[in-house]
């Protein structure tokens, strides 16, 4: 697996919260729902590249 690139994300508290709280009734951590999230916005956009996006169906 390709290592992942950090980053510091600096978020409104209240918005952190109510990830925090979906996070939670998902089964996940923030972070991982954060990538989630940020992941399904991609690819509804059209831009995950397919091969990438069949690839990360999996993870």
């Amino acid at each position: 697996m390709a290592k992942k690139k950090s980053f510091p994300l600096r978020i409104d508290p209240k918005l952190y919260d109510v990830l925090q709280a979906w996070a939670k009734d998902e089964f996940r951590s923030v972070n991982s729902h954060v990538e989630y999230l940020l992941r399904q916005a991609a690819k509804e956009a059209g831009r995950l590249p397919k091969s990438q996006d069949k690839k990360m169906d999996t993870d």
